[in-house]
């Protein structure tokens, strides 16, 4: 896809914009009717309300939109979500690196925190190991774009993604069934079941299994293919409601995952391209499937002591096991491979975050307080093994990290201008403290196991203090202004892959971004048209870059808090519904992210040999759903969606040559049979992904040699469903 399309597609998304006052929507009625757009209902600020009155960047994905779509966890809302990026980690394609408005974590350390926070029902994931959960029953999914932390229990300078899974319904039995059968022998189960106990207890058991061979055949020694995926996931939720006002909800979540290694091709720089491999090379040797178990415990409680104030607290618990292997590149140079790793990581976490949320002064005030606590403990044994050096390296790293914030946010809605004022004034206090040991060994040719010199040990605090200030103003019943101004933290900490102990001891430091952004949210001709744009600018200073600090040996990065940047960009979503059969989405995000000045140990500026990686300058998502009359068997849903983005780097320095994976779209389709006669309940629906079976890469990065993840080919099968 070329600029020159990404720019046709801008300029009509803008024209759509601009045209839209001519048609202004007067009626007041906020409540969507049968033919017009369907209201969401978001939590994005510690409260129920209209994603149109939320002054926020916000995507949100319903249980509907979630299942047309086949959203179940993190990685499938790849490409569903412009300005979001989601990129296998060459290790192990279940760790996710995320990145949102060019800002994220391009390493899987268990040292080091991502950009973009992730939640479970308010409690905070830390690690980005066996983020490819998948999450038994999913209610809604909302991704929050731009620095979050007067809100939200962990900060984060890029963002933040919170899934919100199904609460337990008193008093009604349900049951929600699904089976899923594709190509790749795809087999996909999942069950939900509600069952009441009385009228003040009820529960919700979930389970889903998924299995789906790989793509790329593996005709050595070891597991079969490359790239199978095999995990379950298990939650059981327990709601309590003893009287008015008072609610305990507990649920514990596990999710396991049997995934084989992803296949790395050998490949050339950009723009050429290698053709998608049908099979490895022979030569492979003892591979072996991933196991990742990822749980976790929590306990939701809340207390509406009066009315317009709500006490909560959430507690979680949570606890990872991640073994983890690789075979890089057998067979591409020559009958051994350049490197070959293992690791197994091991972690637990305990989170306290305590809220007051209320009204006040006549709904005046809103107000959000809150407390958080975060703590955490972990160990990662890495096993790495060159052969073209017979050396094999051992790193063994601890971790044990507390965090403290206070946090609260105001909305003052004065009574002058008939209320259509809105100021919001947030403030967030961080205290953060990062301890860090390593130990590195090594074996030459089959000899002693001999300590590198050494050990590293390092601890080290930060704190801050970040505020945010929002103006919002409603222009007319259905048409909504804001300008924001919010500071992004994140913590420094200690790097295991340092090229010294003496680097590791010196650790980093934490990084920083203040975000400007403005935006409207209208909605238009009597609620059959939604556009919402917001445009932003973001000056990062201090970045926590990780820099390849020897091109000869790929295991040795450093990070640097590279400086400052400029991060700026425009984000649209429009939904049209022009009939009440017909549903037309189009979301648009550009992005522009370049560094203004890196600072060199010899006190150079080599801006100019760095970029931002993950961070594409067009990306766009366009979806078509249309329901068909009625007919004597049911009623058909036909929806058809097409993803696409330009090129982006994937490499943080072009020194060595620029790793990039060039632009590509895919053609999504589904096709549901919904209100069968005499089959209440049941659905089905087929359904087909990247139709023109579109060949492209996930990753391209640097293992000796350029190396490539490919993207899956077309698949496509059936969805059978039952709900009571």
């Amino acid at each position: 896809m070329t600029n020159r399309h990404y720019s046709c597609a801008l300029i009509a998304a803008l024209l759509t914009g601009a045209a839209l006052p001519a048609y202004a929507q007067t009626a007041a009625n906020a409540v969507a009717d049968d033919n017009g757009i369907e209201e969401i209902i978001v939590t994005a600020q510690k409260r129920e309300e209209s994603l149109q009155t939320t002054p926020v960047s916000i995507a949100a994905f319903g249980a509907k939109e979630l299942e047309s779509k086949g959203i179940s966890g993190l990685t499938d809302l790849r490409a569903n979500v412009p300005a979001l990026q989601l990129t296998p980690f060459p290790n192990n394609a279940a760790t996710t690196q995320i990145f949102m408005r060019g800002v994220g974590l391009s390493d899987d350390q268990i040292t080091q925190d991502g950009g973009v926070a992730v939640y479970m029902d308010g409690v905070y994931i830390a690690r980005s190991q066996g983020l490819a959960v998948e999450v038994a029953d999913l209610e809604r999914i909302e991704v929050l774009r731009g620095p979050q932390g007067t809100l939200y229990g962990r900060n984060a300078t890029g963002g933040a993604i919170n899934f919100i899974t199904r609460k337990p319904d008193l008093g009604d039995f349900g049951f929600k069934g699904q089976v899923t059968i594709g190509n790749y022998d795809q087999r996909r189960f999942k069950v939900a079941v509600n069952i009441p106990v009385g009228q003040t207890i009820a529960a919700r058991l979930s389970y889903v299994n998924e299995k789906q061979d790989g793509f790329i055949r593996n005709p050595g020694t070891g597991v079969k293919r490359w790239g199978d995926q095999d995990r379950q996931a298990m939650r059981g939720d327990l709601l309590w409601e003893p009287v008015d006002g008072i609610s305990l909800r507990y649920a514990y979540d596990r999710t396991e995952i049997g995934d084989t290694p992803a296949y790395v091709a050998v490949t050339s720089f950009h723009p050429a391209t290698t053709p998608r491999p049908k099979a490895g090379s022979p030569l492979v040797r003892d591979l072996l499937a991933n196991d990742i178990v990822s749980q976790g415990h929590s306990l939701i409680g809340e207390w509406q002591p009066a009315n317009g104030a709500t006490v909560r607290s959430i507690t979680g618990y949570r606890k990872l096991a991640n073994f983890q292997n690789q075979d890089y590149l057998t067979g591409a140079l020559g009958p051994i491979p350049l490197q070959k790793n293992s690791s197994q990581a091991k972690q637990d976490q305990w989170s306290e975050e305590l809220q007051l949320v209320g009204d006040a002064f006549g709904d005046r005030v809103q107000y959000v307080v809150g407390l958080y606590y975060f703590t955490e403990d972990g160990r990662n044994f890495s096993n790495s093994f060159s052969p073209p050096t017979a050396t094999r390296s051992f790193t063994t790293a601890t971790i044990s990290n507390e965090s403290y914030a206070l946090f609260g946010q105001a909305t003052l809605t004065p009574d002058w201008l008939d209320r259509r004022l809105h100021v919001t004034v947030g403030v967030r206090q961080s205290w953060d403290k990062r301890g860090a040991t390593l130990l590195r060994e090594t074996q030459v040719n089959g000899g002693p196991i001999v300590m590198v010199p050494g050990f590293g040990d390092g601890s080290r605090r930060f704190k801050d203090f970040s505020p945010s200030l929002i103006v919002a103003y409603d222009a007319a019943e259905d048409i909504h202004l804001y300008a924001k101004a919010v500071k992004g933290y994140k913590s420094g900490g200690f790097n295991i892959r340092a090229s010294s102990i003496a680097r590791f001891d010196e650790g980093f430091g934490p990084e920083t971004l203040w975000s400007y952004e403005a935006g409207l949210k209208s909605q238009w001709l009597d609620n059959r048209l939604r556009f919402n744009v917001a445009g932003f600018l973001s000056k990062y200073r201090d970045i926590q870059i990780n820099v390849q600090s020897d091109p000869t040996n790929v295991r040795l990065t450093d990070v640097l808090n590279a400086g400052r940047a400029t991060v700026k960009g425009i984000e649209m979503d429009l939904t049209m519904a022009p009939v009440s059969d017909l549903r037309v989405t189009a979301n648009y995000s550009y992005l522009h992210a370049r560094y203004n000045s890196i600072t060199s140990a010899t006190g150079a500026n080599v801006a100019a040999d760095y970029r931002f990686t993950n961070a594409p300058a067009h990306t766009l998502a366009f979806d078509v759903t249309y329901d068909l009359p009625p007919t004597p068997v049911g009623r058909l849903s036909a929806n058809a969606n097409y993803t696409m983005q330009s090129d982006k780097f994937t490499n943080a320095t072009i020194t060595g040559g620029r790793y990039v994976v060039g632009d590509y779209g895919l053609l999504n389709a589904r096709l549901a049979l919904t209100d069968i006669p005499g089959l209440a309940g049941v659905r089905a629906a087929l359904w087909a992904r990247n139709l023109a079976d579109k060949e492209y890469y996930l990753m391209q990065f640097n293992i000796g040699r350029p190396g490539a993840i490919f993207g899956e080919p077309r698949t496509y099968g059936i969805d059978l469903s039952m709900e009571l």
